[in-house]
């Protein structure tokens, strides 16, 4: 059974998202501090976490940046604000989605089931053949257990971060539109979002670019989209 945890402050709104989620057979646990919050995610497994942005004695995006020096998890942050500068700075340190508050309890659930399939599909499928890893000049992508390495090091990524690059090298040379990147990574239909694309694609290239500014791995095809570089 598919476990989340709910990081919010708002007392009703944590009742009704867990509603949500068990009437969809899944558990929930729900917390309404920033320090326990954390605690929880650390300490448990969880395959997505819902963290609210404000939250009394820490706030959600410290809270992301503690989880992802471990954890992988996917997280969906909600915020109260619509604010562009903080949808953007979630993703950049790791939110794998987003939604602003109010939002539909469908759409809630959507989101939900939509991080966790991307979570847990390439694991479970038949795509991902047991051993199977990418290499290339700088790093390794075991593709089964989901690592990257640089000079065996190992790279944290957020699960989203890891299909991108994952979509990617593995058609190397091949240019893909913004939409088509959108439709194969994020499973949802292209909504015009360059914000959100276009900050994965930053984090990925300061944790595997030698020289961020030119690329020698994901490289920007202009008017088009992106390609991995046929000479990796």
């Amino acid at each position: 059974m598919n476990r989340i945890l709910i990081v919010d402050d708002d007392i009703e709104l944590c009742r009704l998202i867990k509603k949500c989620i068990e009437s969809e057979g899944m558990k929930a646990d729900t917390v309404n501090a920033g320090f326990e919050g954390l605690k929880k995610a650390l300490e448990e497994e969880y395959h997505l976490i819902v963290l609210d942005v404000m939250l009394p004695e820490m706030n959600g995006f410290d809270i992301l940046m503690e989880i992802r020096k471990q954890k992988s998890v996917p997280v969906l942050m909600l915020t109260a604000k619509d604010s562009e500068i903080d949808k953007v700075s979630g993703l950049r340190m790791g939110a794998d989605d987003y939604l602003t508050k109010p939002f539909s309890i469908n759409e809630f659930a959507a989101r939900v089931h939509s991080l966790i399939r991307r979570y847990t599909t390439l694991n479970s499928s038949g795509q991902l053949e047991a051993g199977e890893v990418l290499a290339f000049k700088e790093f390794k992508i075991d593709v089964s257990k989901r690592i990257v390495t640089i000079e065996d090091e190992i790279i944290e990524l957020t699960a989203k971060e890891f299909d991108l690059l994952y979509f990617l090298a593995s058609h190397k040379g091949q240019v893909f539109t913004k939409k088509q990147i959108y439709s194969q990574v994020w499973k949802e239909e292209y909504a015009f979002d360059d914000n959100n694309l276009m900050a994965y694609m930053s984090k990925l290239r300061k944790k595997l670019e030698k020289d961020v500014a030119n690329p020698a791995y994901i490289q920007t095809v202009w008017g088009v989209g992106y390609r991995f570089s046929q000479e990796a």
